[in-house]
């Protein structure tokens, strides 16, 4: 019988596992298939709190595990949690064909980015294009450089506006004629002199998978079908995110979009499962925010624990 499972090993999950871990409640912490999370797959992260020169993501991943387990977190490598059973106390997971069984669960399975699907994307990652302007639109080899994002939300704004800060120019392809963004951020995106709007235009490749950098990508417009491609050092992808919460459907109360609604703070309307980071977060999606939220979770599900002793 665990006192705590942590489903997730990203800033959310390492963090919930460090503080119950140093309650004495020995948390199970299942890794999942991505060990680390998103921020694994960043090179550079230069906005968390304490590293002045910016830290790799993979080295603070493994930092924050090493503390865990320090403090005697309990961790499952490369585990998949397969079902869930929060009917009945205590619960019961499912993890690799086994089944578990826990007092208490933190649900810190993350979010993803939606993908273009595209020729060039997967193979140029890291390499030129990106799903967080706020993690990587200050690296160098993206200053003073054209940029392209692609999307036309709110998330599409903020990347766009925030880039202009590195980026010589930044190009926003959108697949309408207008911006679905909220007014505000309509207006300002569209006042910013350094971003120039591609209406009308999907993106149907990334270049230059040969040279193994990004150097621009291919587009058609949708309305005349004519193709052409547009130069640039980076392709910022702002087209949504992806919560990893299909677990979890019809058992915890979500949005319309599959983000989980945190209950007074990281309580979930299951009593005794808790949440924390991007699966709950369609708003900030930061390191972070994900990592104060696992701290979150982590003090509920010991005050919780405490009060059924």
């Amino acid at each position: 019988m665990e006192n705590v499972v942590i489903i997730g090993s990203g800033c959310a999950g390492w963090t919930a596992a460090i503080y119950t871990a140093r309650a004495n409640l020995k948390p199970l912490l299942v890794t999942g298939a991505q060990p680390g999370g998103l921020l694994t797959t960043t090179t550079v992260v230069e906005n968390f709190p304490g590293f002045s020169k910016g830290v790799d993501g993979n080295t603070l991943m493994m930092e924050m595990q090493e503390q865990a387990v320090r403090f005697g977190a309990q961790v499952q490598y490369m585990s998949v949690v397969e079902r869930v059973d929060f009917s009945r106390r205590p619960f019961t997971l499912t993890v690799d064909g086994r089944e578990l069984p826990a007092k208490s669960v933190i649900i810190a399975t993350g979010a993803g980015h939606r993908r273009l699907g595209v020729r060039g994307e997967g193979e140029l990652e890291n390499k030129g294009v990106t799903y967080c302007a706020t993690c990587d639109g200050a690296l160098p080899i993206f200053r003073d450089q054209p940029l392209t994002v692609i999307g036309g939300g709110d998330s599409a704004c903020e990347e766009a506006n925030y880039l202009t800060r590195f980026g010589s120019v930044v190009y926003m392809i959108h697949r309408r004629d207008r911006l679905r963004a909220s007014r505000v951020m309509t207006e300002r995106t569209l006042a910013n002199p350094k971003i120039k709007p591609v209406w009308d235009t999907v993106v149907e490749g990334v270049l230059d998978v040969c040279q193994d950098k990004v150097t621009g990508v291919k587009i058609r417009n949708v309305k005349t079908g004519e193709g052409s491609t547009l130069a640039c050092a980076g392709v910022f992808v702002a087209i949504g995110h992806e919560p990893n919460t299909r677990l979890f459907k019809g058992v915890i109360d979500m949005d319309e979009t599959g983000f989980i609604i945190p209950v007074k703070g990281a309580r979930t309307n299951v009593e005794g499962v808790f949440v924390a980071g991007d699966c709950a977060d369609s708003a900030y999606r930061q390191a972070i925010t994900a990592a104060g939220a696992g701290c979150m979770a982590g003090i509920e599900a010991e005050r919780w624990l405490a009060g059924r002793e």
